[in-house]
């Protein structure tokens, strides 16, 4: 299915740059033929086919309900580092707080992936393209923030938030903080 929903985007994608870049400037150059050329009329049939195959794909993928996917992998860090959101570590004591440790990316979906969320819009159901997005944004930050925990010696971090905002378009800033702390053994 997703393999499908990448063709259509591609045409589409395809089929609308050729319009834009080359389909306009045809038209402004040869006004007075009335003859359309047979790429343009290919490139029409890209956006359009583009466009019917990605709602397709879209739909029977809402019928199967891929809302019950499971949870997200965890950090593949290799760390021991212990990752929590509050100020404790239960059976466990802080013996120095290290300092302030961040992970930090931007990260975008490209205009066929966005494409179908659009579509998506429409027809209702989980926006999985912006789903796996946040969550690859979400494993990258914290594995930096882990990263540079771990230079700096830190056997915990506590504190743990996230933050993110919208940067342009698709893309999502998505940030990560919190104290680096030791502990007692």
């Amino acid at each position: 299915m997703k393999f499908l929903r990448t063709i259509g985007s591609l045409a589409f994608v395809l089929g609308l740059f050729t319009a834009i870049f080359a389909g306009a400037p045809w038209h402004i150059m040869v006004s007075e033929d009335p003859v359309i050329p047979w790429w343009l009329k290919a490139a029409v049939f890209c956006i359009l086919g583009g466009i019917l195959l990605v709602l397709l794909t879209v739909a029977l993928e809402l019928g199967k309900n891929k809302a019950s996917q499971g949870p997200l992998q965890p950090s593949e860090s290799g760390s021991d580092i212990m990752l929590v959101n509050s100020e404790e570590i239960p059976n466990r004591k802080i013996t120095e707080a290290v300092g302030l440790v961040k992970g930090h990316t931007i990260f975008a979906i490209w205009v066929g992936k966005d494409l179908s969320a659009m579509l998506r819009l429409v027809l209702g159901g989980e926006l999985t393209e912006y789903t796996e997005m946040m969550g690859n944004a979400r494993k990258i930050a914290t594995d930096r923030m882990v990263k540079q925990a771990a230079e700096i010696g830190a056997d915990a971090i506590i504190n743990i938030r996230y933050m993110t905002t919208s940067v342009v378009g698709s893309a999502a800033e998505l940030l990560v903080y919190g104290t680096a702390v030791k502990l007692s053994k």
